[in-house]
């Protein structure tokens, strides 16, 4: 699958590059860079609208603010390169290592998972990927079942396995992302988790003890009602894929499936709600 790349030069920088993210995600780019003052944003090519990024610049340009843009084409065949130059390890303190398979074990973290990446995966949202392991690393997942909903790469649904959950089920939209997500689970000796493809309505309708959603705000609302159907009175619901600022909106549309707050976290304006079903 070809991606387009959308490249912005904003000024004044901010506030507006974090809102403008915002609103580039909300139609449909799904993961942002941000190198020399330049803001990348990227998409399938299949799911630009050039009318709708056209108006949406027009309109921060009324607002006065200082836009040039162009736009290219990265192919396929070069997507997997060019994320290999500018992939970074994550590192969630000293307990676990996110890696590619060019990078080196570290024997100093007490996790090492090895991911191959994909466009799923990395740039801004690896605030998002910090942030949810540490969560994942406070909760208990002995005999737990779990969702990973967007899964990208699998690389959480793949530490919750490794803390001692009993089965791990996975979606993601992308056929690219699930075949991905496979060969990680393989790569990793991960052998209860199950991934596939499609969106919140292929999910075996049975309780869940810990439900993870990492994808964008939109899709998180539109989704919350069957978070409540499908996981257990007491589970822990964690949420991500957007900005601080999005959370109290969020937080409004959970209330009313049952969910209360437990915690927050914060990483570079990107945050993560972890909720409990109360009711």
């Amino acid at each position: 699958m070809d991606y387009l790349e959308l490249e912005l030069n904003i000024s004044p920088s901010f506030p507006w590059t974090e809102i403008i993210v915002q609103e580039l995600a909300n139609i449909g780019f799904e993961s942002f860079t941000e190198n020399d003052n330049k803001l990348q944003a990227f998409i399938a090519k299949a799911n630009f609208d050039k009318d709708k990024t056209e108006s949406l610049l027009h309109t921060f340009k009324e607002k006065e603010v200082r836009i040039n843009h162009q736009l290219k084409t990265i192919p396929t065949q070069n997507w997997n390169a060019t994320w290999e130059a500018d992939y970074p390890p994550v590192y969630v303190d000293q307990t676990v290592l996110i890696r590619a398979p060019f990078h080196s074990k570290d024997d100093g973290f007490t996790y090492n998972i090895e991911i191959q990446p994909q466009m799923s995966f990395g740039t801004g949202h690896h605030q998002t990927t910090y942030l949810l392991c540490k969560a994942l690393l406070a909760i208990d997942f002995n005999k737990k079942t779990v969702l990973d909903v967007g899964t990208g790469t699998g690389v959480l649904g793949i530490l919750t396995s490794i803390l001692g959950a009993k089965t791990v089920f996975g979606t993601d939209i992308e056929q690219g992302a699930v075949e991905n997500a496979i060969e990680n689970t393989s790569r990793n000796n991960i052998q209860n988790f199950t991934i596939k493809k499609g969106d919140i309505d292929i999910v075996p309708n049975k309780d869940y003890d810990v439900i993870i959603a990492n994808i964008n705000k939109n899709v998180l609302i539109d989704h919350m009602e069957s978070y409540g159907q499908l996981i257990k009175l007491n589970g822990k619901l964690l949420l991500s894929g957007f900005f601080e600022t999005d959370v109290p909106e969020l937080l409004n549309v959970a209330k009313n499936y049952g969910f209360n707050l437990e915690k927050t976290f914060e990483k570079e304006k990107w945050a993560v709600i972890q909720l409990i079903k109360s009711h």
